[in-house]
């Protein structure tokens, strides 16, 4: 049986940044939970982090990129590089199978145990089953309603996901800085 679970976004959009997940986690064609918790805060709220996949090896990264957030400083960018490079090589986290946003409200990452490091210019960034859906969604609403916030932008998006995803609901967590 394979796992499916899922869709996460970040929007960086006037000087504020939010993230949300919805709250599905699926096995197969059953739905084992409603209201599981994808997004944190870290670094005392001035980092937003999501992930999709599996939730242990997701918690597992989380507490490696927090090192690596207080080993430099803070610094998101080297933080996210230095996690992808040891994510990849290392023989245990090799083996994990999840995505990473983190974000703040300059800067958004994509975190793959591929050594994927992506920032992507407009700022969108979406994992997940639905995360091309939400994507599509929160592009359209930033080009053509730039007054909403990141939060609605972020939220309309994944709505628009659970709409079409399967493998994605209504329960909706956010978080935003900025």
């Amino acid at each position: 049986m394979q796992i499916h679970a899922t869709t996460v976004v970040g929007v960086i959009h006037n000087g504020k940044a939010a993230i949300c997940g919805d709250g599905q986690a699926t096995l197969d064609k059953t739905v084992l939970k409603a209201t599981v918790q994808k997004v944190r805060s870290l670094q005392d709220g001035k980092i937003l982090a999501g992930f999709a996949g599996s939730t242990a090896d997701a918690f597992t990264l989380f507490e490696k990129f927090e090192e690596k957030l207080n080993q430099y400083s803070g610094n998101l960018q080297r933080s996210a590089i230095e996690l992808a490079r040891e994510w990849r090589t290392d023989q245990y986290l090799r083996k994990l199978e999840a995505l990473l946003i983190v974000l703040t409200e300059e800067q958004g990452l994509l975190i793959s145990g591929q050594g994927d490091v992506i920032e992507p210019e407009d700022h969108i960034m979406t994992i997940g089953s639905g995360g091309a859906y939400a994507q599509s969604a929160a592009r359209v609403l930033k080009k053509h309603a730039p007054h909403l916030t990141a939060r609605e932008i972020a939220e309309e998006s994944l709505r628009a996901a659970a709409d079409i995803c399967i493998y994605t609901n209504h329960n909706i967590t956010t978080l935003e800085i900025g």
